[in-house]
């Protein structure tokens, strides 16, 4: 909008423009060049005053208009209460496989990850250069010791024969008895240190404990195997499988045992029904997070170590749900903003149940009718004026 020039103005133009008559007669020896400049200069300065005179105040008393802002009217719907969690599929009984016994190198393997073993199937055996030759040793000691303590026995026996007619005396008779004696204990000794050394022996064969598959696989032929070490192998029984999830302190005691849940895995399209087999007695107290175990059917598309989602039905209720950009966050908590009777925006806190595909799912805070923003809540103060896009 272009203003007339003010009258308070035209006194300084005149004194301007009768100046300039004057100097007519004294500037012809006014070179040229600064004729222009001061010319120049006296132009820019007119332009200057009469802009500044024809639009100032153009924008004065109009006052800019309220923020525009869309908005969802609270209206509860019909919603299942639903508890989520997340966690990883896992054998319901696994066994770590580690080698027994003493140290030694693993010297042929059997079984690789994947395959499905029967219970006492052999899946690596150890270097038995060292145990074998000690168990072929005290089986010779043993026939040796047989030997020796059937020819005491024999010994003894004919003494005991000859002892009623005095052929022998009885400190002879009594000797051959204390050899006899002592080679049948020679026997056990050696009876023993064989059965020990098979045990050996046969620790050198890692086997299966039951049936099942064969989950991880960390032994490597020319590996030292040895007590305390990592396990060589990790079996899960067969036909047992679960999902091992977290679930959220406050969900915790809506969930019990037996409840049907639906598990999603990575990667596959169709869902898996189980039931939950156990909850956890305690509550981690860095995540406040409690353990659930999901009972699941045995499936080939379920394989230990998968991501898995976890959905369990613990009743129904009427909810608000808002769109995620309705609802904000700060050290005070969850928020929105509330159009009033007023056309004024109120901050309301709220309390988040969760979120869904639809939208935020409101715990608290809100009642059906509330106007709550749904746009350019960040850019809003309490108290202040809006305009309710239609």
């Amino acid at each position: 909008m272009i203003r007339r020039v003010p009258y308070a103005a035209i006194p300084f133009l005149k004194v301007i423009f009768r100046k300039s008559s004057m100097s007519r007669f004294s500037l012809a020896q006014v070179p040229r060049g600064i004729l222009w400049t001061v010319g120049g200069i006296a132009l820019l300065a007119i332009f200057g005053l009469l802009r500044t005179f024809m639009f100032s105040g153009a924008g004065k008393g109009e006052a800019s208009p309220p923020p525009l802002v869309s908005i969802v009217t609270v209206d509860p719907v019909e919603l299942a209460d639903v508890v989520t969690f997340s966690g990883a599929i896992a054998a319901r009984d696994e066994a770590a496989l580690s080698a027994e016994g003493e140290s030694a190198r693993v010297a042929a393997l059997f079984a690789e990850v994947g395959d499905r073993v029967k219970a006492g199937a052999v899946l690596a055996k150890l270097d038995t250069s060292l145990v074998a030759p000690q168990v072929s040793s005290l089986e010779a000691s043993l026939q040796e010791s047989k030997a020796n303590a059937a020819v005491a026995d024999a010994d003894f026996r004919r003494a005991q024969a000859v002892a009623n007619i005095g052929a022998l005396s009885a400190q002879e008779i009594e000797r051959r008895q204390a050899a006899a004696i002592a080679a049948e204990a020679r026997v056990k000794v050696v009876s023993s240190q064989l059965t020990e050394a098979q045990a050996r022996l046969r620790r050198t064969e890692i086997r299966a404990p039951f049936d099942g598959i064969v989950l991880t696989r960390a032994a490597e032929v020319g590996q030292l195997a040895g007590p305390g070490g990592a396990p060589l192998f990790r079996i899960g029984r067969a036909g047992g499988i679960e999902m091992r999830g977290n679930i959220a302190e406050r969900d915790l005691p809506r969930v019990s045992v037996g409840q049907a849940a639906k598990v999603s895995v990575t990667g596959v399209d169709r869902p898996f029904i189980g039931k939950v087999r156990l909850i956890g007695a305690v509550i981690d107290a860095q995540t406040r997070l409690g353990s659930v175990r999901i009972d699941l059917p045995s499936d080939r598309d379920l394989r230990p170590g998968a991501f898995a989602r976890g959905e369990i039905s613990v009743g129904s209720g009427r909810r608000p749900v808002l769109p995620q950009t309705a609802v904000m966050s700060d050290a005070e908590g969850n928020y929105v903003f509330i159009v009033d009777d007023a056309s004024k925006v109120q901050r309301r806190g709220v309390r988040v149940e969760g979120a869904r595909a639809e939208g935020v799912v409101i715990e608290s805070g809100l009642a059906s009718g509330d106007r709550v923003v749904t746009t350019a809540g960040p850019y809003l103060r309490a108290d202040e004026p809006v305009r309710v896009a239609k």
